[in-house]
């Protein structure tokens, strides 16, 4: 896949992602809806804050911080994107339940970085895995 058709692929997702949260936001009423209407309330919510932030954070990284390697770029955007959605669905969440507290907050920062740096860590230590590998086993 082309950078070029991804880019245009994400758009047109993102568009369509947007539409549907549009749709439902003013199509469903929260006083009398049940289950379903709020699953898809913060299902369409999460798919277009997604999209546009790993829009977003690949146009920062490949054009901004002019990063040469495509796929890199790609792929840590689009991770950090779906990190982003969660972090502000599960914000509105504790927001329409009356449990957010700054708390609440800190311990969903905190959770969503160690997941994060547990993501990084373990990306990093395939990498390095991949090049020592010489097919060969060592005798120890």
């Amino acid at each position: 896949m082309t950078l070029k058709f991804y880019l245009m692929l994400m758009t047109l997702a993102t568009l369509v992602c947007w539409g549907a949260f549009t749709f439902v936001a003013g199509a469903v009423n929260p006083e009398i809806t049940n289950w379903l209407g709020f699953s898809l309330f913060y299902l369409s919510l999460f798919l277009s804050v997604a999209g546009t932030a790993a829009i977003v954070g690949f146009l920062v990284r490949f054009v901004g911080l002019k990063q040469d390697l495509v796929l890199f770029s790609v792929k840590i955007a689009f991770r950090q994107s779906f990190l982003f959605a969660f972090l502000i669905v599960a914000v509105l969440f504790l927001l329409a339940h009356s449990l957010f507290t700054w708390l609440n907050l800190f311990l969903l920062v905190i959770g969503l970085s160690l997941l994060e740096f547990f993501l990084i860590n373990r990306v990093a230590s395939r990498q390095s895995n991949a090049g020592n590998f010489s097919g060969v086993r060592s005798a120890e």
